[in-house]
């Protein structure tokens, strides 16, 4: 079985993440194909590979498969580990894979991710005060439901990987989820994103649209990304 994962920025790439890190932590193994978001607008370049137009994308021999979610699911009928196997478990990670998946459109529109810096957000929206407490409230309620250290138990799962990228969210715009920060900071030292991370900062592109929506959010007070 010949895995290729084709991923994008690993500074911006949110969606990217998800299944390169679920893939990587299940130790499934893979090519890693890296496409550039070089223009606000990479549609047209990335349906060469993509009928979407976005990555991240998975190429299983002359099987295409899009969309992290639609990722998720094909390497669970493959592999082990993708969903807990307790079935409360499982039925929590698959809802709130879903959910992230489909909601939290304020923490994604006003706290883009940017790995490489730290940013004093303006005052919050409503909106993003709600996505915020809701994302504290399922950390918390997963690690007290499953005994952690990982959100649906002892071992890292998909549940993990759909909210990763989040975790580099808290970390970069100070983003207080209460109780959940040990998931957070157990998730950012996980070898695979402390990898990731090493490539977001070795990263010397930027992508201009990313580059506004960050400076929309607030104010950096850090960046660590290369020059």
């Amino acid at each position: 079985m010949a895995y290729t994962l084709i991923t994008a920025n690993r500074n911006y790439s949110s969606w990217s993440l998800r299944p390169w890190l679920l893939m990587k932590a299940l130790d499934i193994p893979f090519e890693d194909r890296l496409e550039q978001f070089t223009k606000p607008d990479n549609f047209e370049d990335f349906r060469a590979f993509s009928p979407t137009g976005q990555v991240p994308v998975l190429l299983d021999g002359e099987a295409t498969v899009w969309d992290s979610l639609g990722i998720a699911l094909y390497l669970a009928d493959r592999h082990e580990g993708v969903w807990p196997e307790a079935p409360a478990a499982r039925a929590f990670a698959q809802c709130v894979v879903a959910e992230m998946h489909g909601g939290f459109s304020a923490l994604r529109n006003d706290c883009t991710m940017n790995v490489g810096v730290r940013v004093a957000t303006k005052p919050h929206s409503a909106a993003l005060q709600r996505n915020v407490s809701r994302v504290r409230e399922i950390f918390e309620q997963g690690i007290e439901r499953f005994n952690g250290p990982w959100l649906c138990g002892p071992e890292f799962t998909a549940a993990d990987a759909f909210y990763a990228p989040v975790a580099f969210r808290i970390r970069t715009y100070g983003l207080d989820v209460g109780k959940g920060q040990a998931w957070v900071e157990r998730v950012l030292d996980h070898p695979a994103m402390l990898d990731w991370e090493r490539q977001a900062l070795a990263e010397t592109w930027r992508e201009a649209s990313h580059e506004e929506e960050l400076a929309a959010a607030g104010s950096i007070t850090a960046d660590y990304r290369a020059v």
